[in-house]
């Protein structure tokens, strides 16, 4: 009988999993990092399967796949993977792989401050490892380009009536928005009402509305919608990301803090070196800040840097059988009736 075997690292950032693949993945084809991602989609993706979704996964399971980087300055590739599919960036990953990195020493260890570049879907990522008597004890990252791509955008969403949203890059779009204007409190209401809320905009901006990325068309798709509360640009403030197919995440997600931080940037509300603190559901935080104009194809640009820390969870061995008819995951059904 033959078996398929998987090497894992499990992490998380804040709450939320980086399952991190160490062995056992085929070599992704193509000369450019997006093309070894549609490689990855279009003919490994039962991989993505068995390594997220159950019996092995759970539905907020969020995975890397290393590659070799198309990027002359990068030491390492990344594909993201979720439950939908694979992101063009994340933040709360890329903060687990620059320690996982260093701790693998793929870059020689250098204190106070170890710095490399990884490259994502979405392009380059400059790294700063804080390194203390050997350990790595924070990571930052500067995003890429980050910019405003729609204001105050008026959608009528099924069940809520005409809501008003700002869409923005972090390394992909999001609507950010505060809950407020569903008329939901982002304290008091149950968080399914929020993702119901949320994954309803989504829903609607995809099916009505085309988003384009200057540079590359892969990245032109809505990944999610970012619901805050109503905290003032010098308070600490909370959100809550719902990606994908109504994935949460756990932390405050850094790519979507990023389009906060870019949006408000370009609004005029906050200055390069201020530092904001974000929680996500799991309470622990991101810090975050502007670090000024960068030129690039779209106005109002900026680079926004983040940081935060990764923690080790796990490591071992996935099995998959060739004779298992679940060897490739499945997800939960609501009904009875959607089971296959």
């Amino acid at each position: 009988m033959s078996i398929t075997r998987l090497g894992y690292t499990d992490m998380h950032t804040a709450g939320e999993p980086v399952r991190i693949v160490t062995k056992g993945y085929p070599s992704l084809k193509g000369p450019t990092i997006l093309d070894r991602r549609r490689d990855a989609r279009e003919n490994h993706d039962h991989l993505r399967r068995a390594m997220n979704f159950e019996p092995r996964g759970h539905a907020g399971m969020y995975g890397v796949i290393p590659v070799e980087p198309s990027h002359p300055e990068a030491v390492i590739g990344v594909l993201f993977t979720h439950h939908e599919g694979y992101s063009t960036m994340c933040g709360h990953a890329t903060i687990a792989i620059g320690r996982w990195v260093v701790d693998q020493g793929l870059v020689p260890k250098i204190e106070p401050v170890t710095r490399f570049a990884i490259e994502a879907p979405c392009g380059l990522l400059r790294l700063a490892c804080t390194v203390e008597r050997g350990e790595v004890t924070h990571v930052s990252f500067e995003s890429v380009a980050a910019f405003p791509f729609a204001r105050d955008l008026a959608v009528n969403v099924p069940g809520f009536g005409s809501i008003v949203t700002d869409i923005a890059y972090g390394g992909a779009f999001y609507c950010i928005l505060p809950s407020s204007r569903f008329g939901l409190d982002f304290f008091a209401t149950p968080v399914d009402e929020l993702v119901g809320a949320a994954g309803a905009l989504t829903d609607t901006i995809r099916a009505s509305a085309t988003l384009s990325h200057p540079e590359a068309a892969d990245l032109g798709f809505l990944y999610g919608t970012i619901l805050t509360d109503d905290a003032e640009i010098w308070e600490e403030s909370w959100n809550l990301c719902v990606f994908a197919e109504r994935q949460i995440d756990r932390s405050p997600t850094g790519s979507g803090v990023t389009a906060r931080m870019a949006l408000d940037y370009a609004k005029g509300l906050i200055e390069p070196g201020i530092t904001r603190t974000f929680k996500g559901i799991s309470g622990e935080p991101f810090t975050d800040k502007v670090k000024g104009p960068t030129a690039f194809a779209t106005p109002d640009a900026s680079t926004i840097e983040v940081g935060g820390q990764g923690y080790y969870a796990g490591e071992g061995e996935f099995l998959i059988e060739e004779n298992d008819p679940l060897r490739f995951g499945f997800e939960l059904a609501g009904r009875f009736r959607d089971v296959s």
